[in-house]
């Protein structure tokens, strides 16, 4: 009898395990300061082979938008699943934990469901590159395995070109490097990373791997081979007409003229910073295509899930203006593609709306886990995988410290806090894809206005509301950049 019974528990215990085998891993692959200027987007000179053949694997989103045109507020939102004004991180430094401390992580979501979990790069806030190195603004309840990697690029910085002599993070710079690319940081990311797939291909093991590149984030450095990709006179550089500051409301013109040194720009200059920026992203391009091979070198590919992005858009001169921070389609517009076990719809394109909130709900759904906290916004992109005719949104919202936006299918409008009553923007996206001509003031397009203020509106109470279920300490009214909603 008692052969019986261990025979039996050990039919379970198998059955369990050949269960728990067949999770599909994550591969979770995010960049820095990427916008969509990438091959697979139609861009006419980016070279991103790597990119465009995990497009032709997957899903590409062509209407994804952050919730934050900046790094840490969009990254802790994504990460927790919480709108910035919901976890608290509406300015770049600001750590989660200090106002939502109870709050379980996308991530720690696969953890508690049996998963490892591992960051190798920047996935959380960094100040980038200073922070290369070393954990940054991380989440250490996020992880069981994080790794730090550092390279050339963040050893040679005297050798890097800046507009603002010594500083490199906030401003425009680059290098064509000595060197391959394992020596650069992202190049050891890659490495990094393909050293734990091996890993876990090995021991089996249902993994949840963050894969985040700190390129091509200023400085922009790429070994020269990357430089050598493109011709300078190729390169357009983007002209604004005169007078085009004064038809925006004053909260967006500081928006775009920001960074004082880099308005009116040399177009010499300009030039040379765009075609960096370029080559910068065929490197990283580059280093993802290392990883993408691993994962299918050691039969991983067929059970991984795959979503690669960015962590939002990025200007290279558009409205006259070069990096984000801005509530313009270039820094809210990410690049997003997915790939799943089972879709029926890889190698299609799709224009239904995406939020990077949704990858927590997301990325739940397509590995069949117990449902997120409540707590947790978003809604699930997974229909799309199926059927690319689907929309989980009809329309997507960013935000700043001092503004709001929604883009639909066919309008951009934009609320500032300050300025009323002239503190909108619209743009008609079938005529002005640019958002060039502010239209909020023309008398033909009141009611579409008026439409459109409501379902703003509407987004911003659903976004700023407070979350249930969850413990929430309140930011220091002192602090910069805290919302009328916390007091």
């Amino acid at each position: 009898m008692n052969l019986l019974k261990t025979a039996l528990l050990l039919k379970i215990v198998l059955i369990v395990f050949a269960f728990a085998s067949e999770k599909p891993n994550v591969l979770f692959i995010m960049t820095d300061d990427l916008n969509c200027d990438l091959g697979s987007y139609g861009h006419p000179l980016v070279k991103t082979p790597n990119i465009d053949r995990l497009a032709s694997q997957g899903v590409l989103f062509e209407n994804a938008y952050c919730n934050y045109p900046v790094c840490g507020p969009s990254r802790a939102s994504f990460m927790t699943g919480l709108y910035p004004e919901q976890n608290g991180v509406t300015v770049l430094r600001r750590l989660f934990r200090n106002y939502v401390p109870n709050a379980v992580t996308l991530s720690q979501h696969f953890m508690r469901n049996g998963y490892t979990a591992a960051r190798v790069g920047k996935i959380y806030h960094y100040d980038n590159p200073k922070g290369v190195g070393t954990d940054g603004h991380d989440d250490p309840a996020s992880w069981d395995t994080k790794i730090n990697p550092r390279g050339r690029d963040k050893d040679e910085e005297s050798k890097i070109f800046s507009i603002r002599p010594g500083s490199f993070g906030a401003s425009l710079s680059w290098l064509a490097a000595d060197g391959n690319d394992e020596e650069q940081t992202d190049g050891k990311v890659a490495s990094e990373s393909i050293g734990l797939l091996k890993q876990y291909a090995d021991a089996d093991t249902s993994f949840f791997l963050a894969v985040g590149f700190y390129k091509p984030h200023t400085p922009y450095v790429a070994p020269k081979k990357y430089f050598d990709l493109y011709d300078p006179s190729d390169i357009a550089v983007p002209a604004i007409p005169e007078g085009y500051l004064n038809t925006l409301p004053k909260s967006a013109g500081k928006t775009v003229t920001a960074f004082k040194n880099q308005i009116n720009l040399p177009e010499e200059t300009a030039r040379k910073a765009i075609h960096a920026y370029y080559s910068t992203i065929s490197f990283v391009d580059a280093q993802i295509g290392r990883v993408l091979d691993s994962l299918d070198e050691l039969g991983l590919r067929d059970n991984t899930i795959v979503l690669f992005s960015s962590d939002h858009g990025y200007h290279m001169g558009e409205h006259g203006h070069f990096q984000k921070n801005t509530l313009f389609e270039n820094a809210d517009r990410v690049p997003l593609i997915l790939s799943a076990p089972g879709m029926k719809e890889s190698g299609k394109r799709t224009q239904s709306f995406a939020e990077m909130i949704d990858f927590y709900r997301t990325l739940s759904d397509l590995a069949g886990l117990p449902k997120p906290p409540e707590y947790v916004k978003g809604v699930s992109l997974k229909p799309v995988l199926q059927n690319i005719s689907k929309a989980p949104r009809l329309n997507s919202f960013t935000q700043l410290v001092t503004g709001y936006t929604l883009r639909t299918r066919d309008f951009r409008v934009t609320m500032w806090k300050e300025g009323a009553p002239d503190n909108y923007e619209l743009y008609d996206q079938r005529n002005d894809p640019e958002e060039m001509v502010n239209l909020a003031k023309n008398p033909e397009y009141r009611k579409d206005l008026a439409k459109l203020k409501k379902q703003l509106g509407k987004r911003i109470v659903d976004a700023t509301a407070r979350p249930k279920a969850l413990v929430f300490t309140a930011p220091d009214p002192k602090d910069r950049g805290v919302q009328k909603t916390y007091e």
